[in-house]
């Protein structure tokens, strides 16, 4: 079956009202796009290094919907085109043009599924849990992964530069925390690796049952890897459930501006010694992350690794 797509050019100042008719109307569901920048209050929770650059804003936008039943394409025209002419009267709605289209109707909640493939980090073997086994993989370390619609596959160079030094720095029964856990990869190869136990902690409530779902699918016991939705940078209640100087290792795979602000609370939960493991930074970040460590006199930086334009920081507790 195919969808017809409907993208109706307007201004951005007569978005918010066009959306709203849309609603009023029965349309479920929009794509508004324009190019109109970001604010700093709508970025400052998303953890993004680099924003797409735009062109300069001209004022229009585009607002998009999906109709499934076209027997009541007629009628959801018509009162587009009647709401748009009460709009006018207080807003300019722009050229009020109607754009037609036809898209397949994909499976997009499991679309993605064919592009995660098996694939190795040195003698480790991580793959989808509905793919098999590659015959010359047999004798890898397995680790199995759903990473479901929410989360990494763990294919992105900056999970890999973390595994590999979980293996570097791996001892027998470690206490490993896992700042942004997600999916759970990097404490599931932890335990893999023989660590004793994995704290997650992450914002989404989604990782709790990810990490639940992984833990079975390679065979783990739940009770090894406990999960807790929250932030453990200003969150005091999450911070004392965690516990202090209690972790061999930390790892957090997110992005630089996290990091920076994550280097100062990780200490204070580490045991003396213990090894910070930070990735998610982009070699431009680079810099911006070493000075906030050495700026830090409870760390001290270990080594740097790179894989493509990414960049892996270990540091140690002194």
């Amino acid at each position: 079956m195919k969808w017809k797509k409907f993208t109706l050019t307007t201004t951005t100042q007569a978005v918010d009202l066009i959306s709203n008719l849309f609603d009023e109307i029965g349309i479920e569901g929009i794509e508004i796009e324009d190019n109109i920048p970001l604010t700093e209050s709508e970025t400052k929770g998303m953890f993004i290094d680099i924003l797409p650059e735009l062109p300069p804003d001209d004022g229009v936008a585009r607002v998009s919907f999906y109709l499934e039943d076209l027997t009541e394409e007629e009628r959801i025209l018509k009162e587009i085109e009647d709401g748009l002419d009460e709009l006018s009267d207080f807003v300019d709605v722009g050229q009020r043009t109607i754009a037609v289209s036809e898209t397949e109707d994909k499976d997009w909640i499991n679309n993605w599924k064919q592009y995660f493939k098996p694939f190795t980090v040195d003698d480790i073997l991580i793959k989808p849990t509905w793919e098999e086994i590659p015959d010359g993989d047999r004798d890898k370390l397995l680790i199995q992964i759903d990473p479901g619609t929410a989360f990494g596959t763990g294919q992105h160079e900056t999970t890999q530069l973390c595994i590999r030094q979980l293996r570097r720095h791996m001892a027998a029964g470690a206490r490993v925390l896992d700042v942004g856990t997600g999916s759970g990869i990097l404490g599931i190869t932890a335990l893999k690796l023989g660590a004793g136990s994995v704290f997650g902690t992450d914002l989404d409530e989604n990782a709790i049952t990810a990490v639940g779902e992984n833990l079975e699918a390679n065979g783990i016991g739940s009770g090894s890897f406990q999960v807790l939705q929250g932030n453990i940078i200003d969150d005091k209640e999450i911070q004392d459930r965690i516990g202090y100087a209690c972790y061999d290792i930390a790892v957090a795979n997110i992005l630089a501006g996290v990091i920076i602000m994550l280097q100062r609370e990780i200490p204070v939960h580490l045991k003396k010694n213990g090894i910070f493991i930070m990735s998610g930074i982009l070699n431009i970040k680079e810099k911006a992350v070493k000075e906030a460590l050495e700026q830090n006199p409870a760390m001290e930086i270990l080594e740097t690794d790179s894989q493509g334009e990414w960049i892996s920081i270990t540091a140690r507790k002194r």
